[in-house]
């Protein structure tokens, strides 16, 4: 079978590997559908992941049926339509008894530290699966792990319709949170560089969509929250000086949400936060998210449709990740078949 596999930073090859086949019981054997190419797959092509180990099969966003189970599984069958949950921990340190997985100590991601799906076929335990809604396309379902993440943005925050909330970035992460957010009821602004993302932000119900290179976002934050200030701020630049910057969009007893993974540190005045009672805290990968965005999805709530602009075939990914870096080309979520 295909696989594409990074094997060090910007040398990324279709690889001819074995067929994988089900070793333990509580095991299945997937045939791969459909992938979505995430920015944490782009850093990990150009090496600029923290995090990431090489040589390494790339891709988290992955949905497939499938074609053999072992004897041990119980709630899938062959021809179920399946997505990967990426998040594997241990179950028995200290996050794990408390219920936060996702930054288990042991913590492993697929496509990150261990290989992930794209490749024609790939072998997973039962509980690292989900189902798909009948009603949804591949690409579609596709969409479920990005809006995971979302969804632990907004569990983060303890985000409620009373919020006004100020997303910085419109890229993929930004606009998924985004639609979550409008979901809940909340007013929502969001900022961008980039015109095109601002145009999406607006399809997708942002309440006002900033230009950071064209107006003072401070400014216009004030001005959007009659002096106040955002209570919830969302940092999806993830750039050296975007704490810093968050912390002066955001209201007293407000929160601030990280996603960041620089090692740069930044210069944050402790006395805006003391102050001010701010809680800045981080939000990883997801926490047991899969059902409810899979029920939003099942529903009708959130449709992704719309974010879905191009689709190449596996074997294209050069020419796929030559469109995602053009900054002249409009895209949105590009989705990879197999």
């Amino acid at each position: 079978m295909k696989a594409l596999c990074v094997r060090s930073p910007n040398n990324i090859v279709i690889e001819e590997r074995p067929m994988p086949s089900i070793k333990s019981p509580n095991e299945v054997l997937i045939k791969v559908k459909a992938g979505g190419i995430c920015g944490s797959d782009v850093h990990i092509y150009h090496g600029t992941s923290s995090v990431a180990t090489y040589p390494r099969v790339i891709g988290h966003e992955i949905v497939g049926e499938i074609v053999e189970t072992g004897k041990d599984v119980t709630h899938f069958s062959v021809g179920s339509r399946v997505i990967m949950d990426p998040v594997i921990s241990c179950g028995t340190c200290y996050q794990c008894r408390i219920g936060r997985s996702n930054v288990c100590g042991k913590l492993q991601v697929r496509s990150v530290h261990v290989d992930g799906g794209y490749q024609e076929y790939i072998v997973m335990p039962q509980e690292s699966i989900y189902h798909i809604p009948e009603n949804l396309s591949w690409e579609e379902a596709v969409m479920i792990e990005p809006f995971t993440i979302a969804e632990q943005v907004c569990s983060r925050a303890e985000l409620s319709a009373d919020d006004v909330v100020f997303i910085m970035g419109a890229g993929p992460v930004g606009l998924s949170i985004l639609k979550r957010v409008k979901l809940s009821g909340a007013t929502c602004f969001i900022s961008d560089i980039m015109d095109i993302r601002l145009d999406f932000a607006r399809q997708y119900g942002a309440d006002a969509a900033i230009n950071a290179k064209n107006v003072d976002v401070g400014e216009e934050i004030l001005k959007l929250t009659n002096g106040t200030g955002a209570t919830l701020v969302i940092d999806a630049v993830c750039s050296l000086r975007s704490l810093e910057q968050a912390l002066t969009y955001v209201c007293s007893a407000g929160r601030i949400i990280t996603l960041g993974f620089g090692k740069e540190p930044s210069a944050i005045n402790q006395l805006s936060i003391t102050a001010r009672e701010i809680d800045i805290r981080g939000s990883r990968l997801h926490n047991h998210k899969f059902p409810v965005v899979i029920d939003y999805f099942a529903s009708g709530k959130l449709q992704v449709k719309d974010m879905i602009t191009h689709r190449y075939h596996f074997t294209e990914i050069h020419d796929a990740l030559r469109l995602i870096e053009n900054p002249e080309i409009e895209n949105g979520k590009v989705v990879l078949f197999f």
